[in-house]
């Protein structure tokens, strides 16, 4: 398979971008006296000069190519070892050896240049056209240890340009996600205010059963993009690091946050019966919006999985320094290990209806807990499931 230019072209700029090389070929002609050191890319069909330190005027430069089947390169790269003459004419196995006869030279080196992942990139090599010293244990182990600080370079800079590559996919990445909220935070909630709106004026329609029985179904749709555009968009914002906002208010009224939120699904869920029990000795201090929003997700899943014969039971207990709501429903028991992944984003449990969503809602709920420096269970057993905030004023203090 041919090697595509493209590629060729990308190893012998990364070449060039490792400082050291020039230093290396310098030290390489200087210690062993030859006229010619290059670092070529070797591949099944290609021999390529990506950098040339040149002082007999061979005449390579960086970019030029030998005929692979010309050059000792092709017998490095298939045994993937040295080659070494210290003089040509004197060689018994290279005397006669096509090679030196085209280019003229009496001394060569060439070792392999392996990447850390085991691929043969191409050979750390020199020429002269006079016999030179080289087959020894300090030359050798000088230009393997070369070959070695190469492929070390050579992992080092392709890691620095995959992390290039990645950061700019990321970046990339950010700037939809951004236009992505943008457009849920905006373009959709907009039409979507609209749409509800209008389900509530035909509600106003008197007598008219079949307006009032459509107005609801738009209703109840529009109250369930609303909660999904807003678990979406929490959960884009903790993905990109920004958390769930709180803001924090000592005098909020829970207890009519919580009545508004029972309202609203009771208004689309008109057949289901929910029980509240609430007890507010005092005002606690925490973000009423995230609380309301949280509720909204445990009160919606408890309508979408209890059993809708049965009824839903709501009871919360403030005080100044706790608060604890809780939601439990009739319906059947959730498995142990079922129950430790309901809040893990995108899990939907059994119930897979078009009325389940995303399953975004107990995590975001979870979430909120969470920012509050409080806590989020979940309990099942035959009779009931059961979801338990509790947050404490110390814990908020805490966070």
């Amino acid at each position: 398979m041919t090697e595509p230019s493209s590629n060729i072209q990308r190893d012998i700029d990364l070449i060039s971008k490792i400082e050291v090389i020039p230093n290396i070929l310098e030290v390489v002609r200087k210690t062993t006296g030859m006229g010619f050191a290059t670092i070529a890319r070797v591949t099944d069909e290609k021999w390529v000069a990506c950098a040339v330190s040149d002082d007999i005027n061979f005449g390579l430069l960086p970019g030029d190519e030998l005929v692979l089947e010309s050059t000792f390169c092709n017998e490095v790269k298939q045994s993937r070892k040295l080659v070494v003459i210290d003089h040509v004419a004197e060689d018994e196995t290279y005397s006669c050896h096509h090679t030196p006869l085209q280019y003229g030279f009496q001394s060569y080196i060439s070792v392999p240049i392996i990447l850390k992942d085991g691929q043969f990139f191409g050979t750390l090599c020199a020429i002269d056209t006079q016999p030179a010293a080289l087959n020894n244990s300090h030359t050798i182990g000088m230009f393997n240890l070369f070959a070695d600080l190469i492929s070390f370079h050579i992992d080092a800079i392709s890691r620095i340009n995959f992390t290039e590559v990645r950061l700019a996919e990321e970046l990339r990445t950010a700037e939809l996600r951004d236009q992505f909220i943008a457009i849920l935070g905006h373009d959709l909630r907009n039409p979507l205010g609209a749409i509800l709106n209008a389900s509530q004026l035909l509600l106003r329609i008197p007598e008219n059963e079949r307006v009032n029985r459509l107005a609801h179904i738009v209703e109840d749709a529009s109250f369930r993009i609303k909660q999904l555009i807003e678990n979406i968009l929490d959960f884009a914002k903790g993905e990109m690091g920004g958390g769930i906002d709180l803001h924090i208010d000592s005098n909020v009224d829970l207890e009519t946050s919580l009545n508004q939120v029972i309202s609203e699904l009771q208004l689309v869920n008109p057949s289901c019966v929910i029980e509240r029990d609430f007890q507010f000795s005092g005002s606690f201090a925490c973000d009423a919006s995230r609380i309301a929003q949280l509720f909204s997700n445990l009160l919606a899943n408890s309508i979408i999985h209890g059993d809708t014969r049965r009824k839903i039971v709501v009871r919360a207990r403030a005080e100044e320094d706790q608060f604890t709501l809780s939601v439990a429903n009739s319906g059947k028991k959730i498995a142990k290990e079922k129950l430790e992944m309901l809040f893990k984003p995108f899990s939907r449990g059994e119930n897979k209806s078009s009325k389940n969503g995303l399953g975004l809602g107990l995590y975001i709920a979870q979430e909120i807990a969470r920012a509050h420096g409080g806590s989020l269970k979940a309990s099942s057993s035959d009779i009931e499931t059961r979801f338990t905030l509790t947050l404490t004023s110390a814990a908020m203090q805490a966070k």
